[in-house]
């Protein structure tokens, strides 16, 4: 390769300097090239229609635009349920058949020094109702009732405001009552709502705050990133150019979706952090890609963004449908809020992937030579090939055994911990001890004992309440059965009853399991507690199928991409090994308490039970980015050369600077995390940070190219048979 010259030396020529769009594209002087193939072409023709090109974005983001700011409000807040359970059935007969007294219905605490039969005290009691009752989300109000809702003491009563609308627009109740609710406190007494309803308020608001606070630190840093790994301002721009059409593209078309089906405020949350993950990823490796193809090279802009595209952009696309592919699995998991997190990524994914192929070339294509403007000193020094990290490949080559061994060695012991890993569903620790949710919580308990908060719901007919009655008085989770409530509408009865532990206790789900065994048949245990029973019930049940899936799919797109199944199973394999090494700190830290005081939270005793199948879908997604950018630049140079050493050097020294800069960013960007408010975006800033940071340190670039040293020619290898039945793909421009 031609040595770049700097930038305060570069010549441009006639045939260097990008041509006048004309709006159809100033293709005449354009040199033909017969051997660019389908991605190639179109990089090209993006790059000289750059009018075209781009006024066909600036449509595209206008339209959606319009919607994007109201998508935050149009998000759903609730959805953590496993469709079709036992609990989803009591809550649905519990708002139909029983005045909205179901999981989702808004408790209202009122608790004093005082008796609640007090005049001062019934005077709140009576506001607290009217505003429930003002709201129209809201059904029947049940107002406190002595040995049901008022405390033995008579100090403590609760409200319930029934649900008279789905589970998300009573998220949304809570968003509106918890203010002038709480101002009812004062002068001894006070007033918090709680519930599952307010409970999933409190932490989205909270979410909410930590997001942007974690954002505010990130941004700083990862334009500092940006801008060293680029090494001028006007390169570091590109990826927040696609992070941008990414973003406002996807938040637009969720928001349009929420008028068809509920989408998780978490998908916008999620959509962010990928938009701004592949975003810098694609962008990183195209740039440095075209700077090598087009300085000193003396040859039209176009041709340089042809080549580009047609290796570069090929690696891009097989990262892109390796993370689609990764993030569609989560779609076997029957919970509304785990699949429109999947799909909000997935659209942001889509959207970065196509302005990449079409926005970024065009772009390119205009910047040319100025792709470099406003450098840093060092800006062309390594461009397309670092020396750095050729020398590093040199030295793996050398002691593959002595480096290969030290990465092993450190995965297996982080992995380690990850055999005694326990999940649940999140606790009220999720929630700040401050917030309404969790101080209701609080009263709650202590006037009516550990389990109150999470009163399960029995729905049976008339002919077994005797039945159902006498099993719930013997069994031993039971702490009490409140009276029997009779449904107008239909034959049916509900029954609740307080479990003698604390909702979050494993105790509570062998109660759950057990009644379902032991009442009459036909008979439905339903509550919040249940519905999280439920949902982690679901959750494990998933788990290895998508992990299967995953790794499954993963392959077979690294099959087709390199064309060599040793390599690519070595490339799925070794992620696995990150990632139970990250999975491994976790139990560390939030199962185990370690550093809990430093970062800030409360341990739960476990990670919250979405963890392991949702962050594993993450990040095996974000590492087969790293693995396809490394190993599809090794197979190009074997493509040329059938030199394994050449393969591993050069594949290094081409994708080492790409992959040691992006994972920077995403490292920085998934620490800020760690000093967000709630316990979950803590656990996730942590598990992917700590995933990132092991697989492209010790993964991408150690390991796998010490696999690639010690396996030498068989890692490209594949038999006849095999390559006649794969689709041809190569990566060597020609």
């Amino acid at each position: 390769m031609a040595t770049s010259p700097t930038s305060s030396t570069i010549a441009v020529t006639d045939q260097d300097r990008p041509e006048e769009d004309t709006g159809q594209g100033a293709t005449d002087d354009l040199p033909r090239s017969s051997s660019l193939g389908p991605l190639g072409r179109l990089g090209r023709w993006s790059s000289t229609h750059r009018r075209a090109t781009v006024l066909a974005w600036l449509a595209i983001v206008a339209v959606l635009a319009v919607f994007a700011p109201s998508v935050e409000h149009a998000l759903s807040g609730a959805g953590w349920q496993a469709d079709g359970s036992q609990s989803v059935q009591v809550r649905n007969l519990a708002q139909r058949d029983f005045g909205g007294q179901s999981s989702s219905a808004i408790e209202v605490v009122v608790h004093s020094d005082r008796p609640i039969s007090s005049p001062q005290v019934q005077g709140v009691v009576a506001r607290a109702e009217r505003i429930l009752a003002a709201d129209p989300r809201i059904g029947r109000v049940v107002p406190p009732q002595a040995g049901v809702s008022i405390s033995a003491d008579g100090k403590t009563a609760v409200i319930l405001g029934g649900a008279a609308a789905d589970p998300n627009a009573m998220v949304r109740a809570a968003d509106a009552l918890q203010r002038p609710l709480s101002q009812l406190s004062g002068n001894g007494v006070t007033v918090a709502a709680t519930g599952a309803s307010v409970m999933w308020s409190d932490f989205n608001a909270a979410n909410r705050s930590a997001m942007l606070r974690s954002e505010m630190i990130s941004w700083p840093v990862t334009l500092v990133i940006l801008v060293l790994a680029f090494g001028s301002l006007v390169a570091a721009g590109l990826p927040l150019l696609l992070t941008l059409v990414g973003l406002l593209s996807a938040a637009g078309l969720l928001d349009l979706l929420t008028h068809v089906t509920p989408i998780s405020i978490w998908a916008m949350n999620f959509a962010l952090m990928f938009a701004l993950a592949l975003g810098i990823d694609y962008a990183l490796f195209i740039v440095v890609r075209f700077r090598g193809a087009h300085f000193g090279r003396h040859r039209h802009v176009g041709e340089s963004v042809g080549e580009t595209m047609d290796t570069a952009g090929k690696a891009v696309l097989f990262s892109g449908l390796t993370v689609l592919i990764a993030l569609s699995t989560v779609m076997l998991v029957p919970t509304p809020a785990f699949r429109s997190m999947a799909a909000g990524i997935m659209l942001s994914v889509f959207f970065v992937l196509v302005a990449t192929f079409t926005l970024l070339p065009a772009v390119l294509g205009k910047l040319g030579d100025r792709v470099d403007a406003l450098p840093l000193r060092w800006v062309h020094s390594g461009e397309h090939r670092s020396v750095r990290f050729a020398r590093w490949g040199e030295l793996l080559w050398r002691r593959p055994w002595l480096f290969g061994g030290v990465a092993v060695a450190i995965l297996v012991l982080l992995a380690a911990p990850v055999v005694g890993l326990r999940t649940a569903m999140p606790s009220i620790k999720v929630v700040p001890v401050s917030d309404s949710a969790r101080v209701g919580y609080g009263l709650v308990q202590s006037a009516f004992g550990p389990g109150a908060p999470g009163q399960l719901q029995i729905i049976t007919t008339q002919a077994h309440v005797a039945v159902a009655e006498a099993v719930l008085a013997r069994d031993p989770g039971v702490a009490a059965a409140l009276p029997a409530q009779h449904s107008t509408a239909a034959d049916l009865v509900m029954i609740g009853a307080v479990p003698n532990a604390d909702p979050s206790s494993p105790s509570v789900g062998s109660t759950i399991e057990r009644l379902r065994t032991t009442l009459p048949q036909g008979s439905l245990v339903g509550g919040a507690a249940a519905e999280n029973h439920d949902l982690q019930a679901v959750l494990a049940a998933k788990t290895p199928l998508v992990i299967a899936l995953v790794l499954l799919l993963g392959f077979l797109v690294l099959l087709v991409a390199l064309q060599a199944p040793l390599i690519a199973a070595l490339g799925v394999l070794t992620s696995l090994l990150a990632t139970g090494a990250a999975f491994g700190v976790a139990r560390l830290i939030f199962q185990n308490g370690w550093f809990h005081q430093l970062l800030g939270f409360a341990p739960q005793g476990f990670l919250d039970a979405w963890g392991p199948v949702f962050f594993f879908a993450m990040i095996f997604a974000i590492s087969m980015d790293y693995t396809v950018f490394l190993l599809s630049s090794a197979k190009e140079h074997y493509e040329r050369s059938g030199d394994p050493k050449d393969a591993m050097v050069n594949g290094l020294a081409h994708s080492g600077r790409v992959i040691f800069a992006a994972a920077a960013v995403m490292v920085a960007v998934f620490f800020t995390f760690a000093l967000s408010g709630p316990l979950p975006p803590k656990e996730m800033g942590i598990i992917l940070g700590v995933a990132v940071l092991l697989d492209a340190l010790l993964v991408r670039l150690l390991l796998l190219p010490v696999l690639l040293r010690l396996t030498k020619g068989a890692a490209w290898w594949a038999p006849p048979w095999l390559r006649r039945l794969l689709p041809p793909v190569r990566f060597a421009h020609e």
